[in-house]
Order: C-alpha cells, then structure tokens, then sequence
C-alpha cells in the first residue's frame, strides 16, 4: 500500500489540494448558515441515495455541507479544532497523503450509503414500505421531491453526514500524536489518544445501543453509517503502518541530506594504532602496517619502528 501511495503521489501529487481544512471548514460555515436561514434547506443536501437514483446526483457530494451542530458557539469551537488539527496532519504527512485520506473517507462513506439502500431493497422492503405509509398517514400528503421523494429515506441520509469524516480526522491525529495534551472544555488537560479511546468506546456503544433501541434495521443504520466512514482510518494506518508513510520529497530530501554528510565527513584509509593520527588528519605522514603485530595494526612513521608488537 505504501509503495502503490508513493508511486501515486509522483504521478498525482501536484493535483492534491493545499490547505484542505481550510476548504473543509467553509463547507462546514456554509452548511451551517443554509440551516440558520432555512433549515429545509439541509434535506436539499443529504446523502440520499433514493434520490440520488432519481435524478438529485448533487448530492453525491452535497452532503458535505451539512452541519455537525448548529449551536454557533459549538460551530465555532468546533471548525478551530478541526482547522488546527488538520493543518497538523496535512504538515505531517504533506497535502496528497492528507487529500487521499479525507476523500478515501468521503468515498467510503458514499459507498455505505449506496450498500444500506441495496440492504434496505433486499432485505428490509417490507419494513420500508411499512414505515413509509406510517409516514405518509401522519404527514397526510407523499414526501415532497426537494426532500427525496420518500420521508423514510430521507431519515436514513441523516446518518451519513460530516461528523464521521470529522471523526477520522480526530482518530488519526490522536493515532499519530498519542501523548498531544488538550484542554477539555477548556480548562481539563487530556492526552488526545485518552478522547481517541473514549470515542472508539462511545461508538461501539452507539451501534449496539442502536440494535437494542431501535431494532434490527435501525442497528443497521448505525452500523453502516458509523463502519463505513470511519473505514478509512482502519485501512489507512493498517495499510502504511501507523501513518510511517514517506512522501516523494521527503525520501529525496533525505537521500540528499546523507549526500551532503557523506560528503562533509571525510573516511580515513590509513590510522595510528598508537596517536589515532590519519592520513585526512596528517597528510604528510606516511603509515605502514608491522609484520610482526598478529593483526592489522598499522602505524604512522613516528611509531612504527618504536612500537610495542602485539600479539
């Protein structure tokens, strides 16, 4: 996996976007400002994929804007955390190898989208189509198109959204800096791998509760939802070893370092057995090995006939 990044990353990495948090977090601001002027306006977005399959394609991607929390102040704590921890990584592992994570994410997070429909189709017709005319009895008119076409559906899109993709960005830097410290609610310092863990413990909770809350095909959702995005990381540090991945620049910046101190530490051919004296040191001396040492023991001029012999 490493080599197959590296070789991707000399043919590709020029196109990875710089500065992807930055990116991300506009998303996120705007995502959160289509919710504060009109919240309907978030089902325009989701990740649907009923409605992907009729026609919304925008959605594809779409998903991306909707928000994780529309507190403004949570909003705001939240996009700096995970601006300042983003920028670390992208540091740490260059743009291309950020980029690649981030939209593995995304990708992923599509795909489990798409397998809980087919899931749905196959398995769960039955129990859709109930919980669809429930629906369609308590709201008394079909599920409009702007929100997918169907009200159930557009239930399940509200599993796939940023949080996760956040998620994996959080569970990598707390996998590449364990031991970071940061201020819980400001004021309780924590090492990051300690949330990491909380975190891991608190979403395997989720998808279990989510089994014996809601049954087996809300359990579904929560599995899916949750695996799916969160699959990238699992691969990612599996597949390169802990994120121990070196870029093309970094390989080359290190090979010409070795160069450079290769060059500025010259190797010694000859050396005194007796003063430590070379002939980089003292080129003007002359050195000689002794016949009658057991061993190679070479000496300068100064010492060779007056050495004691070993051996």
């Amino acid at each position: 996996m490493s080599k197959l990044l590296y070789k991707l990353e000399q043919k590709f990495g020029k196109y990875a976007i710089p500065n992807l948090p930055l990116f991300l977090i506009i998303c996120y601001a705007f995502g959160f400002l289509m919710n504060l002027i009109r919240p309907q306006w978030i089902d325009v977005v989701t990740l649907n994929p009923y409605a992907i399959l009729h026609g919304q394609v925008w959605r594809l991607v779409s998903w991306v804007l909707v928000p994780e929390e529309t507190n403004i102040l949570i909003v705001l704590l939240v996009m700096y955390f995970y601006y300042s921890i983003g920028r670390t990584l992208e540091k740490t592992w260059g743009s291309f190898l950020f980029n690649v994570y981030v939209f593995s994410g995304m990708f992923f997070t599509v795909v489990g989208a798409f397998l809980l429909y087919a899931f749905f189709s196959i398995f769960g017709a039955g129990w859709i189509e109930f919980q669809e005319g429930a629906m369609l009895a308590s709201y008394g008119a079909e599920c409009p198109a702007w929100m997918g076409g169907s009200y159930i559906y557009a239930i399940i899109a509200q599993f796939f959204g940023t949080f996760y993709i956040n998620m994996s960005i959080f569970l990598a830097f707390a996998i590449m800096y364990p031991d970071m410290k940061v201020f819980l609610f400001g004021l309780l310092p924590i090492k990051v791998k300690f949330l990491g863990i909380f975190y891991c413990l608190i979403l395997g909770i989720e998808i279990v509760t989510g089994f014996f809350r809601g049954g087996f095909y809300f359990g579904m959702m929560e599995l899916v939802s949750i695996g799916m995005s969160l699959l990238n990381t699992v691969i990612f540090f599996i597949a390169t070893k802990k994120g121990k991945y070196k870029s093309p620049k970094e390989i080359k910046r290190q090979h010409e370092y070795k160069v450079k101190i290769k060059k500025a530490t010259p190797v010694s051919r000859h050396k005194c057995a007796i003063c430590g004296r070379t002939d980089e040191s003292n080129p003007e001396l002359t050195f000689r090995y002794c016949s009658k040492c057991t061993g190679s023991y070479e000496y300068c001029e100064d010492h060779l006939f007056t050495h004691r012999h070993i051996g």
